[in-house]
Parts: C-alpha cells; sequence; structure tokens
C-alpha cells in the first residue's frame, strides 16, 4: 500500500526558518504531481505548494510566495518543504499530498495524504 509519512514539525518563532519533509512508500514521488496542503483551526483546508513532474513545474499559494520552497530528492523518494520567515498565520497542521498524474493543476485530484504534521508560529 502507499504510505506517506511526513517528518514532526514543531514550534519556531516568528521569521524563522523550518523545513518539513515526507517520505513516500509504495509510490515514486519523482514520477508524479506531489505537493502540500495545511489546515489551520477552525478554517478550511488549502494548497501550499505543488510541484510537477518534467519540467518541475511549481506553484504556491499567494500568501506563501518568496518564502516557502517545494523541492523533491528523487533518490530519497522524497519531497520537502522549505518554510522562510514564518509568519504567524502559517500555524496549521500540514498534510503532503500525491497524485497519480505529472502535471499539478488547480483541478488535480490527491489520491495519497500523509497524516499531518503540527506546525506552530509564535
Amino acid at each position: 500500500h502507499v504510505q506517506l509519512v511526513e517528518s514532526r514539525g514543531g514550534s519556531v518563532q516568528a521569521g524563522g526558518s523550518l523545513t518539513l519533509s515526507c517520505a513516500a512508500s509504495g509510490y515514486t514521488i519523482g514520477r508524479n504531481c506531489v505537493g502540500w496542503f495545511r489546515q489551520a483551526a477552525g478554517k478550511a483546508r488549502e494548497g501550499v505548494a505543488f510541484i510537477s513532474t518534467g519540467g518541475e513545474t511549481t506553484l504556491y499559494t499567494d500568501s506563501v510566495m518568496g518564502r516557502f520552497t517545494i523541492s523533491r530528492d528523487n533518490a530519497k523518494n522524497t519531497v520537502y518543504l522549505q518554510m522562510n520567515n514564518l509568519k504567524l498565520e502559517d500555524t496549521a497542521m500540514y498534510y503532503c499530498a500525491a497524485a497519480t498524474t505529472k502535471s499539478c493543476t488547480r483541478w488535480t485530484d490527491f489520491d495519497y495524504w500523509g497524516q499531518g504534521t503540527q506546525v506552530t508560529v509564535s
């Protein structure tokens, strides 16, 4: 079966940095669209960052543009989210997600999900 395992999140001061990782098993990160979502308490889940195969096109929500970077290490079958200059509004549960198509679009359905990891900015 497919499993996505996120690294442990944690607490960080505003303006600080944190990197999340998502290790996949039973699934090849480098062949598909993968990305990150987040859900703050009392709010709907939103897409954060996504990366496609082939041309390695990336997509980011406006609020994290220039601060967050998504990347992948195909040899380790792992996707990362580097978060810089963290803000209070970045506090949320972060989820790794994977699709079965190569390109990430606004209409992509994600078939596989991680368990979520909490990031708290104070």
